[in-house]
């Protein structure tokens, strides 16, 4: 009941200011990471954009919980937002009892960028495309094997999905990072993953892995000669990491509004844009409604997959 009176109670004179103070982003993952490099980059673009200051609070802790939780529980006065992912809130809720409702306890503000994945597989394989793996996955059913980061991350859940879409069967080895991952690929221990762009080129490159296809529905400007998953014949297919600003629940819509057309202009600038491609990100911007039902979707889509398969964190 506070947050709504604060809200009612909030100067217009303080919106039409806004931001008047230091704006604190909250990145809820360890610094150094992919999320805390491009996070910096959207917070120093948009701290010159206002003649202002954005601190980044590195809030580490429970698959992102933590930090997020923490942004949850803040006052509703756009001084304090959180960089959330698909983690945090659309696979998270579906794996573990978070101590915050992912729809309710936010205001979605905009969509800040994209981490489309890619089909990665053995070069030991003879396989050359997704309908070649396919075949052979069918002819040798639970003999291939695809390795992940871990249970219940983006690269999990896509080899999932392309099981369940393909209709085969695949053993999962998980790993705690791709480095050791890719190094079984490149021997032929592992068969296949998705990893991200910047990884799979690196790796393609060096002939450790050849790449398939792209995780997204549109083939990615980074990738623009490899299919996409649905091209290569598993129609239907899309999984991407998606990552955006949220604040507390009863934001007020003004600076709802200023920060998203905000966050628009900034992912529009060239050097950004560059910055974001070379970490394998593409940069979106979208409104506060897309960006609400883009959370809503893959909680769902990821409930049900992670449900009908059975997958529990251990």
């Amino acid at each position: 009941m506070l947050r709504f009176l604060l809200v009612l109670l909030f100067p217009l004179s303080a919106l039409a200011q806004y931001p008047a103070k230091a704006v604190h982003l909250v990145v809820p993952f360890p610094a150094g990471g992919p999320t805390d490099v491009l996070s910096r980059v959207v917070a120093q673009k948009l701290g010159e954009r206002w003649s202002a200051v954005v601190v980044i609070d590195n809030k580490p802790g429970a698959g992102g919980a933590i930090g997020s939780d923490f942004v949850a529980k803040s006052a509703p006065d756009g001084y304090t937002l959180v960089m959330a992912t698909s983690s945090t809130h659309s696979i998270g809720p579906a794996l573990q009892k978070l101590p915050y409702d992912p729809l309710k306890d936010f205001t979605p503000i905009a969509q800040t960028w994209s981490a489309p994945n890619v089909l990665l597989v053995s070069p030991k394989l003879d396989v050359h495309d997704v309908r070649g793996l396919i075949a052979l996955a069918k002819a040798k059913p639970g003999q291939l094997n695809f390795a992940s980061s871990g249970i219940g991350t983006i690269p999990h859940l896509s080899a999932e999905l392309f099981k369940r879409l393909a209709g085969i069967d695949l053993v999962h080895v998980p790993y705690k990072g791709t480095g050791l991952a890719i190094a079984d690929i490149a021997r032929g221990q592992v068969a296949m993953i998705f990893d991200s762009i910047i990884t799979a080129q690196q790796h393609a490159k060096a002939g450790n892995v050849r790449m398939l296809a792209v995780s997204t529905a549109q083939r990615s400007a980074l990738l623009p000669d490899v299919p996409t998953m649905s091209e290569a014949g598993v129609p239907g297919y899309e999984s991407t990491t998606y990552f955006g600003l949220l604040g507390p629940a009863g934001l007020p819509r003004e600076i709802v509004d200023k920060l998203s057309a905000d966050v628009a202009a900034v992912l529009k600038a060239d050097d950004v844009r560059a910055r974001f491609a070379a970490a394998g990100a593409e940069p979106v911007g979208s409104t506060p409604e897309a960006f609400a039902a883009l959370i809503a979707a893959e909680r769902d889509k990821w409930a049900r997959l992670i449900a009908s398969s059975g997958i529990k964190v251990e």
